[in-house]
C-alpha cells in the first residue's frame, strides 16, 4: 500500500494515478479544500482522506509531497512506526529507470510541452505520462515515459532521462535560487543527466550558456538552430509552419494553439519525433488534434463572455497568455483576474508584473497567496502593484460582482492557485443577471 501525504498536489496526484495504473494499491490524504486534481484521483478509485495521524498504518509505504514539512502529524507517525518513506522525486526517479524517459524542463511551457509530447507519442507508439496538471497515466507495456521535470530545489536532478528537453531558462523560485547563474548551474546538471541527447530552445538567451557533455540540438525560429520553424503564419485558428531539421525539410504542421511560445513548445515535441524517426505526416496529424493541457488557456463560454483558466504566474507567462488571447480574440476586451503567488516572487518581479499586466484592458488583482511563505511586515502587497498600474483594482474572492460589468469580453483567471470556487461564483452571478 502506497500512502501519499499531500495527494492533491499536481505532481503527487499524477504519480498516485500512475502507481494505481501499474497495479499498486494507493490512497492518500490532504486538506479538505477542493482541488481540480481530485477528479483524476476519484476516477481511478483512489481514496482521499483528511490529514490525521491515525490514517498511518504499519503496512504502508509513504510518499511525501514536496510541500510536507518534517513536523507534519502523519509524517511523524510514519517515522514512529519505522515505515519506509520516499520523497516525490525519489518515487519518480524509480519510474524514469523503467521506461525510455523524455523529461521536459524549463521555467515556462513544460506542462503544455509534456502534455503535447504525450498526446503525440501515445497516439503513435504508446506512452506513459506524468504531467504537472494532475494527469498521470501508465501501462507497463509502453516504451516511452513523458515527464514534466520541475527545477525547484533541483528536484529534476533525481531523474534519468533519455531525452532532456529545456523549453527556456529564466530566474524563478527566488526563495531558492540565488540568481540566474544558480539557475543555469541547475539546468547544466539536469542536461548532463541525459542519456541520448538534449533538445533545447535556441532562441532562449541562456540555453547556449550550458556547459554540456552530451549532444545538444537547438530549436526555434532563428536560422542558427538545428530544428527550425519557417513560413510561420499566426491566425485566429492557431499557428501554421514548416519544419526543417539540420537543413532538411521534415514537414508542415498546423497547431490549434496560440502564440510564439506554443509554436516553440511544438518544436520541442517535433524534434523528439524526428530523432525517434517518426513519420512527419503522422506527427502532424497528432499535433493538429492537441487541445492543450489542463489549466493552460482552458476556455469556457458564459453567455457573451469567454472565460479562460490559466496557471500563469511568472511575468513572462502572463504576457504570453494575454498575447495569445489577443491573437485569438482580437475584437474583444481582455480582462485579467490575477492571483499573485508567493511574496518572494511577487516582490522580485514587481516591475515585470506591471509591464506584463498593462497589456490587458482591465486588471483585477487578488491578495498574494503566500503558499510556503509566511508574510513579514515589510513584505510586498497587491496594492504595491495596483498603485503602479492604472488599469487595475483589487478584488477578493467575495467580490465577483465587480466583473459583471464586462460584456463580450475574454476574462482570464490566472494563478497557480485553484480558483474554481471563485470562477463558479462569478459564472452563477453572471448567468442570473444576463
Amino acid at each position: 500500500m502506497y500512502y501519499f501525504i499531500g495527494i492533491k498536489g499536481t505532481g503527487m496526484s499524477s504519480l498516485a494515478c500512475i502507481l494505481k495504473d501499474l497495479g499498486y494499491e494507493v490512497k492518500g490524504s490532504d486538506v479538505e479544500r477542493q482541488f481540480f486534481t481530485e477528479k483524476g484521483l476519484r476516477e481511478k478509485g483512489i481514496e482521499i482522506l483528511t490529514y490525521n495521524a491515525d490514517n498511518i498504518k504499519p503496512d504502508m509505504i509513504i510518499v511525501k509531497g514536496n510541500a510536507i514539512k518534517d513536523d507534519h502529524e502523519e509524517l511523524l507517525k510514519a517515522v514512529e512506526l519505522g515505515l519506509k518513506i520516499h520523497t516525490y522525486p525519489e518515487m519518480v526517479e524509480k519510474l524514469t529507470k523503467m521506461f525510455l524517459t523524455i523529461t521536459v524542463g524549463g521555467c515556462h511551457g513544460k506542462t503544455t510541452t509534456t502534455a503535447m509530447m504525450y498526446h503525440v507519442i501515445n497516439n503513435l507508439k504508446g506512452a506513459n505520462c506524468l504531467i504537472g496538471d494532475g494527469t498521470g497515466l501508465a501501462n507497463k507495456e509502453n516504451k516511452y515515459f513523458t515527464l514534466e521535470a520541475c527545477e525547484y530545489k533541483r528536484h529534476f536532478l533525481s531523474y534519468h532521462p533519455y531525452y532532456a528537453i529545456i523549453t527556456n531558462i529564466e530566474l524563478d523560485h527566488v526563495d531558492y535560487f540565488k540568481d540566474i547563474d544558480d539557475v543555469i548551474d541547475a539546468y547544466t546538471s539536469y542536461a548532463n543527466n541525459a542519456e541520448k541527447m538534449i533538445i533545447a530552445c535556441g532562441d532562449d538567451r541562456y540555453t547556449h550558456s550550458l556547459d554540456v557533455n552530451k549532444p545538444i540540438f537547438y530549436y526555434g525560429l532563428d536560422d542558427d538552430n538545428d530544428i527550425i520553424a519557417k513560413d510561420v503564419t499566426y491566425s485566429a485558428s492557431g499557428v501554421s509552419f514548416d519544419v526543417f531539421v539540420e537543413d532538411n525539410y521534415y514537414g508542415h504542421f498546423d497547431l490549434p494553439l496560440y502564440g510564439k511560445h506554443m509554436l516553440l513548445n511544438a518544436l520541442a515535441v517535433i524534434g523528439v519525433c524526428y530523432y525517434e524517426r517518426f513519420e512527419a505526416k503522422e506527427v502532424a496529424k497528432q499535433i493538429k488534434t492537441f487541445e492543450g493541457a489542463k489549466r493552460r488557456f482552458t476556455e469556457t463560454i458564459v453567455n457573451d463572455n469567454i472565460l479562460v483558466d490559466d496557471y500563469a504566474h511568472h511575468p513572462t507567462e502572463i504576457k504570453c497568455t494575454i498575447k495569445s488571447a489577443k491573437q485569438k480574440y482580437p475584437d474583444r476586451e481582455i480582462v485579467v483576474v490575477w492571483g499573485p503567488h508567493t511574496y518572494s516572487r511577487t516582490k522580485a518581479f514587481k516591475d515585470d508584473y506591471v509591464d506584463a499586466l498593462k497589456n490587458a484592458d482591465s486588471v483585477y488583482i487578488m491578495d498574494i497567496y503566500g503558499a510556503r511563505e509566511v508574510q513579514r511586515e515589510d513584505d510586498i502587497s497587491s496594492y504595491d502593484i495596483i498603485n503602479d498600474l492604472s488599469n487595475s483594482e483589487h478584488i477578493s474572492k467575495e467580490e465577483t460582482e465587480k466583473l459583471l460589468k464586462h460584456h463580450n469580453a475574454v476574462i482570464i483567471f490566472m494563478s497557480p492557485n485553484d480558483l474554481t470556487d471563485f470562477e463558479n461564483d462569478y459564472i452563477e452571478k453572471y448567468k442570473n443577471v444576463h
